[in-house]
C-alpha cells in the first residue's frame, strides 16, 4: 500500500464528511433562503432555529451520507468476498432507530425507506429497489471506490450488490457506478481529465445493470454537467438542477469538481447552491479527496472535533481489500 494511496483514501473520507457538514445547515433550502439566512456559507455554522431536517446539530457536524458510508464500509469489511443483503437492510434500520433516539430528523431516504420495508415484507432483495432513483446508493458508494480496483466489470458488480436492495434503477447504480470509478481512478493515481473517461464507462455498463427507471441516459447528464460547468454555476444549476435525483445531484458533484477550484471552496460553492448540499457536498468532497485535492488543516481539526465517529479511520482496511481483489 502506497503512501499516497492511503492519503487519498483518507482524503477522500475526510472530504466526503467535510462537503456533507458544510451543506449540513443548508440541504434542503432553495438558494433563495440560503442567503436569507445564512448570507454565503464558507465554513462550518450551526442549522438555523426550526431548521426542518438539521435541528438538533452543531457546527461541522455530519449527516446521514456520512454515517451511511462508514456503514457500508463496515459491512463491506465484515464479508469481503459476498454481500449480505438482509444484512445490510438490518444495518440501515439499526442505523435509523439510533438517529431516532437522538432525536433527529435525518433519517433514511425514501428510497432505502420504502425499500426495506419490502424487505420485510418478505419481498426478494432483487426486487425491492426497483423504484430507487435517488441519490441514496451513490452519497454511500465510496468504500467500493477505495476497495475495488478501477476496471469497469468488477467494479460494476460490486456497485450493484450494495445498491439492488434499495437502489436497484439504471439511473442510481449508474450514478454510484460512476461516483465510485472516479473514486477508484484517483486512488490509482489519475485525475479527474484522465478518470473521467472510465467513469463515464462505468455508468454505461450500471445502466444496464439496474431496472430500466428513471433517466435513460446518466453518463449523458454527468457530461452534460461537466459541459455546463464551464460557464459557471448557475449554467450548471440551471441546466442539471440540484435535487435528491440521481440525474441531478451525482451530475452536479462532477460539474462542480470539474472547475478545477481548491476542494473547501468547491465544497462552499456545493454548501450554497441549493436542495440537496449536503448530498452534493459529500459527493464531490468524497471524490476530489481521492484525486488527492486536500482541505485546509484547520477544517480538518474543526471536522473531527465536531464528530465522535472515527472519520477516516477504516481507510486502510478497505484499500487492503483493494489488494486482494486486485
Amino acid at each position: 500500500m502506497s503512501d499516497t494511496a492511503l492519503t487519498r483514501a483518507q482524503g477522500c473520507l475526510l472530504g466526503l464528511a467535510a462537503g456533507d457538514a458544510l451543506g449540513m445547515p443548508a440541504q434542503t433550502l432553495p438558494r433563495e433562503t440560503i442567503v436569507q439566512h445564512y448570507g454565503r456559507i464558507t465554513g462550518f455554522v450551526p442549522p438555523f432555529e426550526g431548521h426542518p431536517v438539521s435541528h438538533g446539530l452543531a457546527a461541522g457536524q455530519i449527516t446521514d451520507d456520512t454515517e451511511q458510508t462508514l456503514l457500508l464500509a463496515q459491512r463491506l469489511l465484515r464479508d469481503p468476498d459476498g454481500f449480505d443483503a438482509a444484512g445490510w437492510a438490518q444495518d440501515l434500520l439499526d442505523w435509523e432507530a439510533d438517529v431516532r433516539a437522538k432525536g433527529l430528523a435525518d433519517l433514511l431516504g425514501p428510497s432505502s425507506k420504502a425499500a426495506i420495508a419490502a424487505l420485510l415484507n418478505g419481498t426478494h432483495p432483487d426486487e425491492t429497489g426497483l423504484n430507487g432513483t435517488t441519490n441514496g446508493a451513490a452519497m454511500r458508494i465510496a468504500p467500493v471506490g477505495l476497495s475495488t480496483p478501477p476496471e469497469v466489470p468488477p467494479l460494476v458488480a460490486r456497485v450493484v450488490q450494495t445498491c439492488r436492495v434499495t437502489h436497484n434503477t439504471g439511473e442510481a447504480i449508474a450514478a454510484a457506478s460512476a461516483v465510485a470509478m472516479m473514486i477508484s481512478c484517483g486512488i490509482a493515481g489519475m485525475t479527474f481529465a484522465d478518470a473521467l473517461p472510465r467513469a463515464v464507462d462505468a455508468a454505461r455498463a450500471g445502466q444496464q445493470a439496474g431496472h430500466p427507471k428513471g433517466e435513460p441516459d446518466m453518463a449523458g447528464r454527468i457530461l452534460r454537467a461537466v459541459e455546463l460547468a464551464r460557464t459557471g454555476e448557475d449554467a450548471l444549476v440551471a441546466g442539471i438542477g440540484t435535487s435528491v435525483a440521481s440525474r441531478e445531484s451525482v451530475a452536479c458533484a462532477f460539474g462542480l469538481l470539474s472547475m478545477g477550484l481548491p476542494l473547501h471552496e468547491t465544497l462552499c460553492m456545493a454548501a450554497n447552491i441549493g436542495d440537496d448540499t449536503d448530498t452534493i457536498g459529500a459527493i464531490t468532497g468524497a471524490m476530489g479527496g481521492a484525486l488527492g485535492l486536500t482541505l485546509p488543516a484547520d477544517v480538518i481539526a474543526q471536522l473531527r472535533a465536531a464528530n465522535a465517529a472515527d472519520l477516516d479511520g477504516l481507510a486502510e482496511p478497505l484499500l487492503a481489500l483493494r489488494r486482494v481483489a486486485a
